[in-house]
């Protein structure tokens, strides 16, 4: 049965911050005491709280191999190499790694130094995704960071000593007051770091946030449009291929882990607020798609140790009717799309279903016609939105 099923991924939540950034809208708390170091960090009892929350969802993957984990935040590279080593032993001990399988650790410029890039890279952790959003000084400041330009690029060199040779680099756009040409310094100094990919994505204003309640002065709809084509351009001069919508890779290094959320495959989730989709096949041959979430805060999480009730907070099941929109909104950033077999083979649904729904997109031009394969159009990827919002019309 376990062959019948998409890909499995794990992914980890660390849900502590030095500082909360005023953009962000990630599960993500400050400790809360003066002069705060990762040494506060209840690190054994989170360790022991994730393995419990896994061995809750382990029945859900029985006989399936995890391709990939994203370890995200918060701030990862907040707890230590060795929280790592005891977590990612713990859990192959519990469920079998793909022999190829790449473990991805998110990691602040502010909280690293040379040994932790050492030690996470001897636990086992091969892909490193550095938050550092901007190289400017007053936009850094601006974003609420706690690193400096300087230290992003030594972080970099750091980790690349430590032996790692897959680096993802987080770049934001649309900054407050920023010209095209500091959005293009940007990407210069993140290419003159030749990292593998690159995450270039337009900062948004997202409610339940301080920039939200103050919003920052942006630039104009115009400077936007130039950030985001010569941003383009310079990025795939460089050999970067634009394989999502917010996504950049040299040849061979697309996020693996990314790919499978987009690609509609399912993924474990553990720790504070972590999310799942997990599909399995009932005992009456019914393909059933179910999404779960985690208790949230860091306190209450850690307390559902040993309880009961176990650490979920919710789940629901996807009906069939709300399948297309689902798969859609995650196969449909990619820039090549997916094969449509995908959607049965991934939805146990026939296609039928799925292309009954894109018909009025398709009549917007906003989906491109190609055999056997799902594709937004270019003018469907600039307004991804409009688009899902076709799909949702039945009226077609």
């Amino acid at each position: 049965m376990a062959d019948t099923l998409p890909p499995l991924s794990l992914y980890i939540h660390t849900p502590w911050c030095v500082r909360k950034c005023p953009y962000c809208d990630f599960n993500s708390h400050e400790p809360g005491t003066h002069g705060f170091t990762p040494r506060d960090l209840p690190e054994a009892a989170y360790l022991e709280a994730l393995l419990q929350d896994l061995d809750g969802d382990l029945a859900l993957a029985a006989g399936r191999k995890i391709q990939t984990i994203f370890i995200g935040g918060g701030t990862p590279s907040l707890l230590s190499p060795a929280f790592y080593d005891r977590l990612l032993e713990a859990i192959e001990a519990r469920l079998p790694f793909a022999t190829d399988i790449e473990i991805t650790l998110e990691a602040n410029p502010g909280t690293t130094e040379q040994e932790r890039f050492i030690g996470y890279r001897a636990a086992g952790i091969n892909r490193l995704s550095l938050g550092i959003q901007s190289f400017q000084p007053h936009q850094l400041h601006a974003l609420g960071r706690i690193h400096s330009g300087d230290e992003a690029i030594t972080a970099v060199a750091q980790a690349r000593r430590a032996g790692f040779t897959n680096i993802n680099i987080d770049l934001m756009h649309g900054l407050p007051d920023q010209t095209p040409q500091l959005a293009m310094d940007d990407i210069a100094q993140a290419l003159a770091l030749t990292p593998e990919h690159l995450s270039w994505y337009q900062l948004t204003l997202e409610p339940n946030t301080a920039f939200h309640s103050q919003p920052p002065v942006l630039p104009e709809e115009e400077a936007l449009w130039d950030i985001q084509d010569n941003g383009h351009q310079l990025l795939e001069q460089a050999g970067f291929r634009r394989y999502e919508i917010s996504a950049y890779a040299r040849v061979d290094y697309q996020s693996r882990h990314n790919l499978n959320y987009w690609q509609f495959g399912d993924y474990l989730g553990i720790g504070a607020g972590a999310h799942a989709k997990l599909s399995h096949i009932d005992e009456n041959g019914q393909w059933r798609i179910e999404r779960r979430w985690k208790t949230r805060q860091p306190d209450a999480y850690l307390k559902r140790a040993g309880d009961l009730r176990g650490f979920i907070a919710g789940k629901q099941l996807i009906k069939a009717d709300e399948l297309p929109l689902e798969f859609a909104m995650n196969a449909l950033r990619l820039t090549d799309g997916v094969a449509l077999e995908t959607w049965s083979a991934y939805t146990g649904l026939p296609t039928a279903m799925l292309l009954t729904r894109l018909q009025t997109a398709e009549k917007k031009g906003l989906l491109m016609q190609m055999p056997e394969k799902l594709r937004a159009s270019p003018q469907g990827l600039l307004f991804l939105n409009e688009l899902l919002a076709s799909i949702c019309d039945d009226s077609a």
